[in-house]
C-alpha cells in the first residue's frame, strides 16, 4: 500500500451550527424567455418552512460504532510505539485515518459532529507526532472554501439591510436545470455580484479558460450544459482545489467517488486534479444522478451529500422528491448549494447586466498528447516543450511528483496546441539515463524513518523493507533507498464519451464479473445479489440503498445486466442481516420494501416480505433498536409489548413483536 496517508492528512471540514430559517418566494424561469423581469422587493417575499432539527438515531448509532472502532486504532498505535513496533505503529495510524476518510465520504453530513471533530484532533495529532512534522498542515488549498463559508452561512435578513432589485432587461435563456428565483437565489445573487463582485470576477475569468472544453464534453455525454456552472461552485475553477474534506479537482470529487467513473489516484498521480478526466466524470456523475432522481435540483444535492441522508430528508418531508420541500431538512452546506449554483448560472450567462465584463481574454484550455516513455524529470519536459516547469505542471496538474510515472504504457502529457513536432524533436534528445528509477536520501540532522517517509510519502514499513539492516536509529549522512512506486498504466479513455462506446465502463453484459480486487468501502460486508427477471440496475440500487454507478464501478459493468448474472454490493456491515434477504424476495416484495421505505416506515427487509412471526428470540448481540427496526416497529412498541421498563434484553429471551 503505497502511501495514502497524502489522501487523508484532513478528512473533514467542520463546520458551525446550520443558518437560520430562510424564505422563498418561487417564480420559474426555466419555461420561458424574458425580456424584462419587474424589481423585486424582497421584504415581501412568501416564506417557505423554517429549517428544523433533524434527529437520525439510526446514523447516530452506526457512527458512534464506527468512532469506537478507530480510537481502537488509535490505542493500538500507541502501543505499538511504546513497544517499539514503528511499521506496526504506522499500520494502525493509516487504518484509523483510512476508517475516518471513509466515513467522511460515505456520510459527509456528519462533518459538523462533536464527537467527529474530537477525533479528528486526536488522530491528526498522533499522526503529525509520528511523523515528526512540526508545521501546521494546510487545510485546504483553492480561494473557494472561504467564500463558499460565508455563503452557506448568509442569513434570511441578508437583503433587508438594503433594497435589492435584479437588473433591468434581464435576459434569461430557456434552461434544462430550472432557474428559480426565490429569497435564497436571490441573497446569494446579491453576494457574488454586489457584496464580494471579485470571487465573480475570477470565476468569469477563469471560465473564459475552462469552459469551452466543458461545453464539448458535457455536449458529448447528453448533460445539459448550464451545469458547467457548477464546476464554479465546486472550486472556483481551480484544478488543484482541495478541501478538508478531501475532495479534489475543479469538480471536487472525493475518491471513492471518483474511482468509480475511472479517475485513478496513486503515487504519482491524482487524475481527479485533470480538468478533462474530472469534467468527463462529472458529466457521467451527474447524469448518473439525474436518472436516479429524475429531478435535476435533487440531483445537485445529491452532488454535495449522500443519498443516505436525501432519503431521511425525503422521508421527514412527507415523501415529497421536491428539494424545495426537503429544503428545511437538508444541512446547511447542501441548503445554500443549489441556490449558489442558480445565482452563479444566471450571472455567467448575463454578465453585463450585473457589472462584469462581456468577455475576459484568458486563452482556452487546448492540448495536444504527448507519450512518454519511462519516468523523466518535469524539467527536462518543459524545456523540450519551450515552457517553464510551472506551465507544464499547470497544464498536467494531475502529476504528483517530479517526474512523469514509470510504468509498462507510456504516459499521456499534455503540451500546447500546435507544439506537438517542435517538443517531439527535442524529446528525441532527452538520453536515457535521465529515466529515474531508483531514489536515494542521505540522513539530515534531525531526521527521522517517520519523517523521511513523510517527506516522499511513502510508509515506514517499506522503508524497512527496501533497506536491510535498518534501524530505528539512524545518523546523518546514511543513506536510504526510497522505495518509489511503479506508475500504473494510465490511459486517456475518459476523452471518449461514454456514449460514442458499448459500455462506458468497462465489461460487458454478458460477463459475471466477480468484483474480486475492489476494495471494500470502510465498514461496509460484501454481499452477492443474483440477477431475476425484471430486474434493472436502478431497482437493485434502490433495494440495497445505494447508487447505481457504485454498483457498475464495484463489478465493471454497464447498466446492461442480464438475468443470472451475479453482482457484488456492499452494504453497512451493521444492517447485513437486513440485506442479505433481499436476495430471496419476489420483485414485488422489494418494490413493498422501497414503498415502505418512502412513506417513512422501517428500513429492514424483514418487516415487508419475510418476518410474519408474532414472537423473537433474541440473540448474541441483538439490542431492542436492531430488533425494532427489523420487524417494521419501534423500540417504544415492544416494550409496551413486553412490559419492558428499559432497553435490557438477554439472549434466549422470547419477544413479542406483533
Amino acid at each position: 500500500m503505497y502511501k495514502k496517508i497524502s489522501l487523508l492528512l484532513l478528512t473533514c471540514a467542520f463546520f458551525t451550527p446550520a443558518l437560520t430559517a430562510q424564505q422563498s418566494g418561487v417564480d420559474n424561469l426555466s419555461d420561458l424567455r424574458l425580456d424584462y423581469i419587474e424589481p423585486v422587493n424582497l421584504k415581501q417575499a412568501p416564506s417557505i418552512p423554517k429549517s428544523v432539527p433533524v434527529g437520525i438515531d439510526e446514523l447516530e448509532r452506526d457512527l458512534m460504532i464506527s468512532l469506537a472502532n478507530i480510537y481502537r486504532q488509535h490505542v493500538l498505535s500507541l502501543d505499538a510505539q511504546v513497544n517499539g513496533d514503528l511499521v506496526s505503529a504506522e499500520k494502525y495510524i493509516i487504518d484509523g485515518l483510512t476508517a475516518f476518510q471513509g466515513i467522511m465520504e460515505e456520510y459527509p453530513e456528519v462533518q459538523s459532529n462533536r464527537r467527529v471533530a474530537e477525533l479528528y484532533r486526536t488522530l491528526m495529532a498522533e499522526y503529525q507526532a509520528f511523523y515528526g512534522i512540526t508545521e501546521p498542515i494546510k487545510e485546504s488549498e483553492g480561494d473557494i472554501f472561504a467564500a463558499l463559508n460565508e455563503m452557506f452561512n448568509l442569513s434570511d435578513d441578508y437583503l433587508d439591510n438594503e433594497y435589492f432589485v435584479l437588473p433591468e432587461n434581464l435576459t434569461v435563456d430557456k434552461t434544462e436545470v430550472p432557474l428559480i428565483l426565490n429569497r435564497q437565489v436571490q441573497n446569494q445573487i446579491a453576494y457574488l455580484a454586489y457584496r464580494r463582485p471579485e470571487i465573480m470576477a475570477r470565476w468569469l475569468e477563469r471560465s473564459a479558460v475552462y469552459f469551452p472544453m466543458m461545453r464539448e464534453i458535457f455536449e458529448e455525454e447528453g448533460v445539459p450544459l448550464e451545469l458547467i456552472h457548477l464546476s464554479m461552485v465546486e472550486s472556483g475553477l481551480v484544478p488543484v482545489a482541495a478541501s478538508r474534506a478531501r475532495a479534489v479537482g475543479l469538480w471536487q470529487f472525493i475518491q471513492s467517488t471518483g474511482a468509480m467513473y475511472g479517475l485513478e489516484v496513486n503515487w504519482w498521480i491524482d487524475e481527479r486534479r485533470d480538468p478533462v478526466k474530472s469534467t468527463r466524470a462529472a458529466a457521467r456523475h451527474l447524469r448518473d444522478l439525474y436518472e436516479y432522481w429524475n429531478d435535476w435540483h435533487l440531483a445537485l444535492a445529491n452532488y454535495n451529500v449522500s443519498t443516505r441522508r436525501m432519503r431521511q430528508s425525503i422521508q421527514l418531508a412527507g415523501g415529497q422528491r421536491d428539494y424545495w420541500a426537503i429544503f428545511p431538512y437538508l444541512p446547511r452546506e447542501t441548503r445554500g448549494y443549489v441556490p449558489i449554483y442558480i445565482a452563479a448560472t444566471l450571472i455567467a450567462s448575463n454578465p453585463e447586466d450585473f457589472g462584469f465584463e462581456p468577455k475576459y481574454d484568458a486563452a482556452p484550455f487546448r492540448y495536444e498528447v504527448v507519450e512518454i516513455e519511462g519516468s523523466v524529470d518535469l524539467n527536462l519536459l518543459a524545456e523540450a516543450a519551450g515552457l517553464t516547469t510551472q506551465e507544464l505542471k499547470s497544464m498536467n496538474p494531475e502529476l504528483l511528483r517530479w517526474a512523469t510515472p514509470p510504468g509498462a504504457k507510456p504516459y499521456p502529457l499534455k503540451i500546447p496546441a500546435g507544439t506537438k513536432e517542435f517538443f517531439e524533436t527535442n524529446y528525441e534528445k532527452i538520453p536515457d539515463s535521465a529515466r529515474k528509477e531508483l531514489l536515494v536520501h542521505t540522513v539530515s540532522r534531525g531526521e527521522s524513518v517517520g519523517l523521511i517517509a513523510s517527506k516522499y510519502s511513502v510508509t515506514v514499513r517499506d522503508i524497512f523493507a527496501s533497506n536491510d539492516g535498518l534501524t530505528t536509529t539512524i545518523h546523518p549522512g546514511q543513506e536510504i533507498i526510497i522505495p518509489v512506486p511503479q506508475g500504473s498504466n494510465v490511459a486517456i479513455s475518459a476523452n471518449n464519451p461514454s456514449r460514442a462506446r458499448s459500455a462506458s465502463t468497462g465489461g460487458s453484459s454478458n460477463t459475471t464479473n466477480t468484483a474480486s480486487n475492489v476494495v471494500a468501502p470502510p465498514n461496509t460486508t460484501r454481499l452477492t445479489y443474483t440477477v431475476k427477471t425484471g430486474d434493472t440496475m436502478g431497482h437493485i440500487a434502490e433495494w440495497f440503498e445505494t447508487d447505481a454507478f457504485r454498483i457498475r464501478g464495484w463489478n465493471n459493468t454497464t447498466n446492461n445486466i442480464r438475468v443470472g448474472q451475479r453482482l457484488a454490493v456492499f452494504v453497512p456491515a451493521s444492517r447485513q442481516s437486513d440485506f442479505e434477504q433481499i436476495n430471496s424476495l419476489s420483485f414485488d416484495q422489494k418494490q413493498a420494501l422501497v414503498r415502505n421505505r418512502r412513506s417513512g416506515g422501517s428500513t429492514a427487509v424483514a418487516s415487508t416480505a419475510t418476518s410474519t412471526a408474532a414472537t423473537y428470540t433474541v440473540k448474541r448481540n441483538d439490542n431492542l433498536s436492531g430488533i425494532a427496526r427489523s420487524h417494521g416497529t419501534t423500540v417504544a412498541r415492544l416494550r409496551s409489548l413486553n412490559n419492558l421498563r428499559n432497553d435490557r434484553i438477554f439472549v434466549g429471551q422470547v419477544l413479542k413483536v406483533r
